[in-house]
């Protein structure tokens, strides 16, 4: 250390301490702003960069938001159109059915009908045969003229037995 001291020269400190000087002046000048704004500039990208990765994030459940918000409202439109396709099946299931009802009363009438006026035809021919048995019956017993009323029954009976119904 004592060759340190000795060696020490006044003049090539304070021109030492000049250069050191000058150059911390001249980085200043012009690299201390230089290095400054690129750090300035670097941190301001930084920010930038978290605000639009903030921004993305919001966006994202925003985004998700609305997919719910879409989805829900697929699931009511889609549980809607159900509704209304079972309401459409049971109208015309109903409409169906009212239309057999219609159908079935209505065949139902008709075959009643004709079956009254089978009835009334079957009637009408039974009065027509009964009519003409009796004038035939009529016929026999005015022909034959008989005297006493034995003849007369025996005549009929025989006649009855003679015809058949149809």
């Amino acid at each position: 250390m004592e060759t340190l001291l000795n060696d020490f020269s006044p003049g090539l400190f304070v021109v030492s301490t000049i250069l050191l000087l000058a150059l911390i002046a001249l980085m200043v000048k012009f690299a201390w702003k230089p290095i400054l704004n690129s750090l300035e500039e670097r941190e301001s990208g930084i920010e930038d960069a978290l605000a639009a990765a903030e921004n993305a994030r919001k966006e994202m459940q925003n985004l998700q938001s609305d997919n719910e918000r879409l989805l829900k409202e697929a699931r009511e439109e889609r549980e809607i159109m159900m509704k209304e396709a079972r309401d459409i099946r049971n109208n015309m299931i109903a409409e169906a059915k009212e239309d057999a009802k219609e159908v079935t009363t209505k065949l139902i009438e008709n075959a009643q009908a004709v079956i009254i006026q089978e009835r009334q035809a079957a009637i009408a021919e039974i009065k027509k045969s009964v009519a003409e048995l009796s004038i035939g019956i009529a016929e026999s017993v005015i022909k034959k003229e008989l005297s006493n009323k034995k003849d007369q029954l025996e005549l009929v009976e025989g006649i009855l037995k003679d015809i058949t119904l149809n």
